[in-house]
């Protein structure tokens, strides 16, 4: 399976993903640009990314927490999601998504 992820430079990298794996694992291990501060427990917004509108409707609806912790970023969307609320599957193989600026992990001092 794979996630196609789109960094925020503009880069586009195939990822190889794992059933049951969340998207924000598979981003993070994979070693992009992504906080991920809390490892998935809904709780920071720090996973942020954009669904490509062709594959929105083919995610479970977000949760009201996963929505109260989107209303915290500066750049939501409508297509908003937070990486670590989707569970690979196979129908998913093939998501595209795009790292939010909000996630973009803080530059070394």
């Amino acid at each position: 399976m794979q996630i196609i992820v789109t960094d925020q430079s503009g880069n586009v990298h195939e990822l190889e993903a794992l059933e049951g794996w969340r998207v924000m694992e598979v981003i993070r291990d994979w070693n992009l640009n992504i906080r991920a501060e809390c490892g998935g427990a809904c709780a920071c917004a720090t996973c942020h990314v954009f669904v490509d509108e062709e594959w929105e409707d083919r995610l479970n609806a977000p949760t009201d927490e996963e929505e109260d912790m989107l209303d915290t970023v500066p750049d939501v969307r409508s297509n908003s999601r937070l990486s670590c609320q989707i569970l690979m599957t196979e129908d998913l193989d093939g998501l595209k998504v795009t790292l939010a600026d909000s996630a973009r992990q803080e530059e070394a001092a």
